[in-house]
């Protein structure tokens, strides 16, 4: 499996992430794995180039058969794995249906996120408009209002989808981390808070933290108000 199998991911990348903590969680922790700088433009290298040609990161390959959407590989590990390490897909259909609503949810919280938190980065200057930026805040906030309820009708110490960790929650993790690390308010939002610090602790979770938030605290809180 090693020559032909390989993870490669950056620092801080939710979608990186999720890969990461499926192979923790399907007690694959031998695959090869190789991190990329983003700053050096390593998610541009030819050997990454040759399985992903969009040069973006995750880029992974597992002997031979390439899927580097983090979705479709986590659904893949499950899928190639199911009775390895931990269940993160329930058989029943009622639970089946819910992992998979709240992890392709994920998305849309991630398009918000970036649509307020990167507007200034993503948008030149000579395009950018209060007004936008108002309403990306508007939309964020309401999303973050929407999780918060989903976590609330759960109960206490549940997880996004149930009583078991699963799939949506390896997807919603490294979102939300990302979310706790650019400032989202504890005060606001407790459940996201309190689930975040729950999870967090989490062996799977702890393996794959991002070695540069080990190193640097935090430099932006765009979400300090939302």
């Amino acid at each position: 499996m090693a020559e032909n199998s390989i993870l490669y991911w950056g620092s801080g990348s939710p979608p990186c992430w999720r890969i990461m903590i499926a192979l923790q969680e399907k007690k694959l922790h031998s695959m090869p794995q190789k991190l990329l700088s983003f700053d050096k433009q390593e998610h541009k290298l030819p050997e990454v180039l040759a399985i992903n040609p969009r040069g973006q990161l995750p880029s992974f390959k597992h002997e031979g058969n390439v899927v580097n959407e983090s979705l479709a590989a986590c659904m893949y590990l499950e899928s190639q794995f199911k009775s390895q390490g931990n269940p993160l897909i329930p058989d029943p259909p009622a639970e089946q249906a819910l992992v998979y609503q709240r992890m392709f949810e994920v998305l849309t919280l991630h398009q918000k996120m970036a649509d307020f938190a990167f507007y200034n980065w993503r948008v030149p200057e000579p395009e950018r408009h209060e007004a936008a930026l108002a309403r990306n805040k508007s939309a964020l906030t309401t999303e973050f209002t929407l999780w918060e309820g989903y976590l609330g009708k759960m109960g206490p110490r549940s997880y996004i989808a149930g009583k078991n960790f699963t799939m949506a929650d390896v997807v919603l993790f490294p979102q939300l981390a990302l979310c706790v690390r650019f400032g989202l308010s504890q005060k606001r939002y407790p459940c996201l808070l309190d689930y975040y610090n729950r999870v967090k602790e989490r062996p799977s979770i702890q393996a794959t933290w991002p070695p540069h938030w080990r190193e640097t605290p935090p430099t932006m809180d765009p979400l300090k108000d939302v």
